[in-house]
């Protein structure tokens, strides 16, 4: 649960992790073990797929960081860079610019 401010950070692959900056919001279709180094930096994580026994949510739990799994679509619909919050309490992702 909470909610962050902070830059998406579109992430396809394990390609995508060096641009990875502490604070970024983590948007991805999945997450997986090579992803946790990123994870442990995420202001907040938010995917495509998942329940609460997905790998996002439970590392998310573990590490007290907010996210909102299983948002259809999202990776399509955010764009890398803009600015998003990302309130686990209500389930909601607002576009700041």
């Amino acid at each position: 649960y909470g909610k962050k401010k902070g830059k998406v950070r579109l992430i396809t692959s394990s390609q995508d992790l060096h641009s990875f900056q502490e604070g970024d919001i983590l948007v991805a279709k999945a997450t997986c073990v090579d992803y946790v180094v990123i994870m442990k930096k995420a202001g907040a994580i938010v995917t495509e797929y998942g329940g609460i026994t997905s790998h996002a949510a439970i590392v998310s739990r573990e590490l007290g960081i907010p996210s909102i799994i299983g948002v259809r679509g999202v990776t399509s619909v955010l764009k890398e860079g803009e600015i998003v919050e990302v309130d686990a309490n209500k389930g909601i992702i607002r576009r700041i610019s």
